[in-house]
């Protein structure tokens, strides 16, 4: 209906022509030119002209006459097919569409052209320009134009079917034509989706043996071309649906088409004709796809399969063929028949499968296929190893590339772990890599390291698995000489998990055989000869072991963590401190101070793991007390250089009581150490003043008491005259103990001064201040510093507790005076000092011994004497004179029956002082001579016949004086 609700008007013959004829006017210039197939007007109206046309020809068959429009239009539409020939020649991509619109404008224009009742030449005619005009509509998609195409065509050929031809003059044309025709239909039902239509048609070329035999060569190889690009398509489905219910069906239809193929080509001679062999050759290789997949649905197809095969195989000559890949496929399609057919017979797979490889080496370019093939034959394990030697085997021969090698290389170790014949897989690899190396083959790199990471990969899922000795063998695959180009550290890490497998076997001796052939210079190797020598119980070798650890290359702290706890689980002290020893050298505290505290820790432990060994039956002293001042020493160093002392308190307190202790315990257990543990004790020391000055509270008492003892103890438990005396090259150690000797008594004078300890505690205090004194003057003395020794005497005499500790002052200096009197070097003033402070002292006390006495009172009165001066004359009839004061008071005393004061130094006193008397008679010295007769005289008393003795000097005396005039 018209806008206007109007019927239209229907056009006439004349001018549904004019019409026509102006758009051929206006489109055909278009068509020279290049662009035309671009421009979407062209194919617009060549569309507009082909349903004119097409509404001519709907009227024309109504009148039944022909006019001399429709030989003009028949001529016009001969034009315009004979264009799309040469638009179709051009490059243009879109040129398919204007070629499809030309052919069914010319499709239309000559059809109107037809007679109303056309002979056979002309149905042949009109019927293929529409097979051949619906077959490119179908191709482009243009599904309902190529239908009524088609419908038309379907009118011909049922008109040309009725025209009778007794001659056969049109017989093989009309089979050519209407053979096209049907493939048409064919193949545009197919696109549409219509299988059924599409099989029909096939069934109607195919069934007519008559028309075929009709047929020429090239059309029996097109037909063929189509049905079997039809089953192609089904087949391709079959891999794209995951369905098997499907993928079976689809298969057996796709075997019906390409079935149909054969029986177009078969009759034929393929001889001489190289394309008809191909596509024979093709037809059979897809079926010998369909009936394979297809065999889960009918077993016989295999047979079909194998069948198709060997004949396609047959049409090939080895000589000259066996180098396309096609002829390599074929064989392992047989072989995948022959493996799903009989799976059992390894005897006839064994065979194909040597088929396949003996044409390997002719196909490197596929081999990886190859080898994925050769994968899905894994149930045959013997079998496949066999062929992937076989194929290195060859590949070496052939010189082949390094890639193929490798490839093979890495897909024999893979099927060599899934062998459940471990020793049979390591037979097979140890074979393969021994003929690699006799030809001098060293893998790259890259697939060095792939085949290296397998190896690792199966020996460590053994060795998870507890299965030791197959993870060794594994680990001793990647120490083969192949595998060159990694460099020593990869052969080292296999040696190491070797190494470590034998380990968890306890075969030790095969262990260490294989660590020995690491480098040592490796951290790593290092740790593992640790485990070794530990589990052998060769605690000397772990310990060296450790020390080369931390100076091995790649050292990693984590090493030594686990070192130490192995060590402490197995209860091995001495390997325990040496690790903590080796932890603590990998600290840099001095120069991070957030390790100081972890320091300290560690240090900690390894001074509480050596006294633990100390304390056992057969310590090994020489070694573990070294060790002790060592880490003590560093402990102090640490707390010295701490930024933030305090955080170390705590473990300051427990170093220095440990310390202490140590050495108290030392001194009754220890032999011939005296220095070693003053050593200690001074260490204590050193640790308690940091302990003291860091404090955060006010110490106890006690602490000061603790010092005092440490500050003593390590300034007098040396043995100078022993140790230091031996050479003058040893002075220098003197003089060191002398400092020593002097700071530790300024220390504890000063606790005493600034009364940092209790009154109960002075009198030890004091007690520690006599005995150093003596040591220091022992120590100058054999320094002869004889200056430091009186200055000492002299600070003695005028101490101000001299008064509350006679007893101690006596003792002192009494000391004193035995070590200089011992000292032949010694000179007399310095003595004479000692001996006078100690008589001086004697006399305080009031109690003292009445020989030693008379004895320190002898030396004095000789040295007095022997100056011969009229002063020490006088000091020496002064000490005479409290000689016998002691006599008057003490004179009588006795032990026993022997006297305390000694009758001989009785005896000495009465004849000095009687001689010396004489000689200042002599020297007209009468007021001396006088004192010291009186004193003879009284002396008399204390010794046997005194009355006689004194009576004689009395008389003696007389004598001589009045020899002598007085003043």
């Amino acid at each position: 209906m018209s806008p206007g609700g109007k019927k239209s008007r229907t056009r006439s013959p004349q001018e549904l022509y004019d019409e026509i004829k102006e758009l051929l006017i206006k489109t055909k210039p278009k068509l020279k030119d290049v662009g035309a197939t671009r421009d979407e007007t062209v194919t617009r109206d060549l569309h507009k002209i082909a349903s004119l046309a097409q509404t001519f020809t709907e009227q024309r068959l109504k009148s039944s006459k022909k006019s001399q429009l429709s030989d003009v239009l028949d001529l016009e539409g001969v034009s315009l097919w004979n264009a799309s020939g040469v638009v179709r020649q051009g490059s243009a991509p879109d040129s398919r569409v204007v070629v499809a619109a030309l052919r069914l404008a010319g499709f239309r224009l000559m059809e109107a052209g037809l007679e109303p009742k056309p002979d056979a030449e002309a149905l042949l005619h009109i019927l293929q320009i529409a097979s051949k005009t619906g077959a490119t509509l179908s191709e482009l998609g243009h599904n309902d134009t190529a239908s009524s195409v088609l419908s038309c065509a379907a009118k011909y050929e049922e008109a040309l079917r009725n025209i009778d031809d007794p001659s056969g003059t049109n017989q093989q044309a009309r089979a050519c034509v209407t053979a096209v025709y049907l493939s048409t239909r064919m193949e545009a039902a197919w696109r549409e989706g219509n299988e059924g239509l599409a099989a029909f048609m096939a069934d109607k070329i195919t069934e007519n043996d008559g028309r075929l035999i009709l047929l020429s060569n090239h059309d029996r190889e097109t037909l063929a071309t189509k049905l079997l690009d039809i089953g192609k398509s089904l087949l391709r489905s079959c891999y794209q649906d995951s369905k098997p219910v499907s993928e079976e069906s689809k298969a057996s239809e796709a075997i019906r088409w390409m079935q149909k193929a054969f029986s177009v080509i078969e009759p034929l001679d393929c001889a001489t004709n190289a394309e008809l062999t191909e596509l024979k050759r093709s037809v059979l290789r897809s079926l010998a796809r369909g009936y394979f997949l297809s065999s889960s649905q009918d077993p016989e197809n295999l047979i079909r399969a194998e069948t198709a095969l060997e004949e396609v195989i047959a049409t090939i000559d080895p000589s000259v063929d066996n180098v396309r890949s096609e002829y390599q496929q074929l064989r392992w399609m047989k072989l995948a028949v022959i493996k799903r057919r009989k799976a059992g017979d390894t005897v006839l797979l064994q065979v194909s499968l040597w088929e396949c490889c003996n044409l390997f080496h002719f196909l490197r370019s596929r081999f990886k296929s190859v080898l994925q093939e050769l994968r899905t034959l894994s149930q045959y394990h013997q079998l496949v190893t066999s062929a992937i030697q076989y194929c290195l085997h060859r590949a070496l021969q052939c010189s082949w590339g390094t890639d193929a090698v490798e490839r093979l290389l890495i897909s024999l170790i893979f099927h060599c772990s899934k062998d459940n014949k471990h020793d049979r897989a390591i037979q097979d690899l140890h074979a393969s890599f021994k003929e690699l190396g006799d030809v001098e083959f060293e893998l790259l790199k890259a697939p060095a390291t792939a085949c290296i990471t397998l190896l690792w990969q199966y020996g460590d899922r053994h060795y998870h698995a507890g299965r030791w000795k197959e993870a060794a063998d594994w680990f001793s695959c990647g120490t083969h000489s192949i595998f060159t180009s990694l460099g020593p550290v990869s052969s080292s890490k296999c040696f190491r998990k070797a190494a470590l497998a034998h380990l968890k076997l306890k075969d030790y001796a095969q262990a260490g055989s294989i660590i020995r052939r690491c480098p040592d210079t490796e951290a790593t190797t290092q740790y593992v000869t640790f485990l070794i020598a530990v589990y052998q119980g060769l605690e000397n070798e772990a310990i060296k072991t450790i020390r080369n650890m931390v100076h091995a290359v790649n050292f990693d702290r984590k090493m030594i963590l686990l070192a130490c706890r192995l060590a402490h689980d197995l209860d091995m002290k001495s390997l325990l401190m040496n690790v903590l020893k080796a932890l603590l050298e990998t600290l840099n505290f001095r120069e991070n101070v957030e390790n100081i505290s972890e320091a300290m820790t560690l240090i900690r432990c390894i001074i509480r793991l050596i006294v633990k060994l100390l304390g056992e039956p057969a310590a090994d002293l020489d070694r573990l007390v070294v060790a002790l001042l060592h880490h003590l020493r560093i402990a102090v160093t640490v707390a010295e250089t701490c930024e933030q002392p305090a955080m170390l308190a705590r473990d300051i307190s427990w170093l220095w009581r440990t310390a202490y202790n140590c050495a108290i315990q030392a001194c009754s257990d220890w032999e011939d150490r005296e220095d070693q543990i003053s050593d200690i004790f001074d260490a204590a020391r050193r640790l308690l003043e940091l302990y003291i000055l860091h404090a955060t509270v006010d110490v106890d008492q006690a602490i000061y008491v603790y010092l005092v003892n440490t500050s003593f103890a390590s300034a007098s438990g040396r043995d100078p005259l022993s140790r230091y005396f031996t050479d003058l090259l040893q002075s220098e150690k003197c003089r060191d103990l002398f400092n020593e000797i002097n700071q530790s008594l300024q220390r504890i004078s000063k606790i005493v001064r600034e009364e940092k300890v209790s009154q109960e505690d002075l009198p030890r205090l004091e007690s520690s201040l006599q005995i150093l004194r003596v040591f220091m003057v022992e120590t100058a003395s054999h320094l002869s510093d004889w200056t430091t020794v009186l200055a000492t005497i002299e600070e003695r005499l005028c101490f101000p507790e001299a008064s509350r500790s006679d007893r101690d002052s006596l003792e002192t200096y009494e000391a004193f005076a035995d070590a200089l009197w011992e000292d032949k070097k010694c000179p007399i003033h310095v003595l004479f000092a000692a001996l006078e402070a100690t008589l001086h002292a004697c006399l305080a006390r009031g109690h003292f011994s009445l020989e030693k006495f008379a004895r320190w009172l002898r030396a004095m009165c000789i040295i007095l004497l022997t100056r011969a001066t009229g002063t020490d004359r006088s000091k020496a009839i002064g000490y005479v004179d409290q000689a016998i004061a002691v006599l008057e008071e003490h004179g009588d005393a006795r032990d026993g029956s022997d006297l305390l004061y000694p009758l001989d130094e009785r005896q000495w006193l009465l004849s000095t002082a009687y001689n010396t008397g004489l000689e200042c008679l002599h020297a007209s010295m009468v007021d001396e001579a006088k004192r010291w007769f009186e004193c003879s005289t009284i002396i008399c008393r204390f010794v046997p016949d005194g009355r006689q003795r004194a009576e004689k000097i009395s008389t003696t005396y007389s004598d001589l004086l009045a020899r002598y005039p007085t003043r």
